[in-house]
């Protein structure tokens, strides 16, 4: 287990099924304590307006929706967040380019050292 994901808080903001299973999978073995998740832009805002997290992974497009609200809304609430994509052509979103993108399907090394890397080292 890595410490350093021990007892954290992520959303993963996810419309496939069986990706959003292979992440919380993942995050379970990282050791996080609490993942919600969402598949739509509207459930994922409400997340955000009512729960607290220590990071999230945002799919770029959810159904066929932009996700940029969703990624507008967790950087207002200081919310680090990695995108993620099976798009190899959408690779950042304007005011966001310093993100880091996992390129879906992403191996549990590659998501462990994202999220590494990605969240402050106090939880």
């Amino acid at each position: 287990m890595n410490s350093l994901l021990a007892g954290r808080r992520i959303l993963v903001v996810e419309d496939e099924t069986m990706i959003l299973m292979m992440i919380e999978d993942m995050l379970d073995e990282l050791g996080c304590r609490d993942v919600r998740s969402a598949g739509t832009v509207e459930k994922a805002l409400l997340e955000i307006e009512t729960q607290t997290f220590d990071g999230a992974m945002l799919d770029m497009n959810l159904h066929g929706v932009d996700s940029r609200d969703v990624a507008d809304s967790l950087a207002s609430h200081g919310v680090p967040f990695v995108y993620s994509t099976g798009n190899c052509q959408r690779e950042t979103r304007e005011g966001f380019s310093e993100r880091d993108v996992l390129r879906k399907p992403f191996s549990f090394a590659e998501l462990t050292s994202t999220l590494t890397t990605l969240l402050p080292r106090s939880a």
